[in-house]
């Protein structure tokens, strides 16, 4: 997700030779296939300094300006409650909220303590308990400026009846508010709440390899997203700080969308691509259901992959150039929002409640 302050967007090749979108720079391609090892995680030491910059709270405001976008060597488009609360999937009176995906609690499908045995897990959340782990998560409340960056129309809140972990998920859960006094006085004028979560200051790090299992809603003006940000984001803004999109999905579509985003030259760059086209790949999916995400990020290459479909990939091996903000410590965010300039306004509110559902993300050595 990203935001836009007042200057024109650009849209450069994530390569070691950038170029600003000119006809003589479509010599060298940035989806160069590299060795998806990982190397050894980093974590920082010190919590990132508060500042007045402003970051985005979700991810892209480009309003389907993917397509614009000019990329050298490439045939693709760039693409840039409470606990009692029903389990999306279960209840047939039910058919928006969100996932149809089955949800086992079988100790086979869930670890029985939060960090796997496995000893090449550096970081994990198995969401297990009855509440969020807030030692590895913090919420962000409110609007935000400017609808987080997007025009978004949702308030975030920390409230159960937002996200509530039960039976080892996760659920982040969209909802249509209705008592106009509480919209009014609790949630900011806006008749949509949500929630979104960070590590910001509890984890970062650089490079790894991290593994997910989640459930997308869909529906008009739905927009989930799990991605990261630099850890200097608050020193140093957006879009300096980096932006890593792994993944986001919007309205009714069932396509997910990998995007990087960076400053080049004090504008805004960007270069993503998805599961509906990827080169000469595409992937059909169900984004209701459960599937398994996972990002490996080296010195050379980020590589993004639902089923192990590749869906995005982006060449960082020149650390001396642009490409250097992803060489950096980044935090983890989760969130689902409502409205905003990509998935538009033309919102649906048949599909309330509308959750994001988490089994597990896993951050590997």
């Amino acid at each position: 997700m990203v935001k836009q302050f007042g200057t024109s967007l650009i849209f450069v090749a994530a390569s070691a030779w950038l170029f600003s979108c000119s006809s003589e720079s479509n010599s060298t391609s940035p989806i160069e296939e590299s060795s998806s090892s990982t190397a050894q995680i980093t974590s920082s030491d010190v919590a990132p300094d508060s500042s007045s910059n402003t970051v985005p709270s979700s991810s892209n405001d480009v309003s389907q300006s993917f397509s614009s976008a000019v990329i050298p060597g490439s045939s693709s488009a760039v693409i840039p409650g409470t606990s009692s609360a029903v389990i999306p999937g279960t209840d047939p009176e039910s058919p928006h909220s969100s996932s149809s995906a089955e949800l086992s609690s079988s100790s086979d499908a869930h670890s029985l303590v939060d960090t796997p045995a496995d000893p090449t897990v550096f970081w994990s959340d198995e969401f297990q308990g009855d509440a969020l782990d807030i030692t590895k998560w913090t919420y962000e409340i409110g609007t935000g400026e400017n609808g987080w960056g997007n025009g978004e129309w949702q308030y975030y809140t920390d409230r159960t009846e937002n996200a509530y972990v039960k039976d080892g998920y996760l659920h982040i859960r969209a909802a249509l508010e209705t008592d106009a006094t509480a919209i009014a006085n609790n949630f900011g004028g806006k008749k949509y709440t949500s929630t979104r979560i960070i590590t910001r200051g509890k984890f970062d790090f650089a490079y790894g390899t991290i593994k997910a299992r989640i459930a997308l809603p869909v529906g008009k003006g739905i927009w989930p997203a799990f991605w990261m940000l630099g850890a200097n984001s608050e020193t140093v803004g957006w879009p300096a700080c980096g932006e890593i999109d792994i993944i986001e999905a919007v309205n009714d579509e069932s396509v997910v969308y990998g995007t990087h985003h960076w400053d080049h030259e004090g504008s805004h760059a960007q270069y993503g691509n998805s599961t509906k086209q990827h080169f000469d790949g595409h992937y059909e999916l169900d984004i209701t259901e459960f599937h398994d995400y996972k990002m490996t990020w080296d010195k050379n290459a980020i590589s993004m992959y639902v089923d192990d479909f590749m869906y995005q990939k982006i060449d960082i091996s020149d650390a001396s150039s642009d490409m250097g903000t992803f060489h950096k410590a980044f935090y983890f965010i989760l969130n689902v929002a409502v409205g905003g300039g990509w998935p538009g306004f033309d919102i649906d509110d048949s599909q309330f409640p509308n959750e994001m559902i988490v089994d597990y993300i896993r951050v590997y050595k």
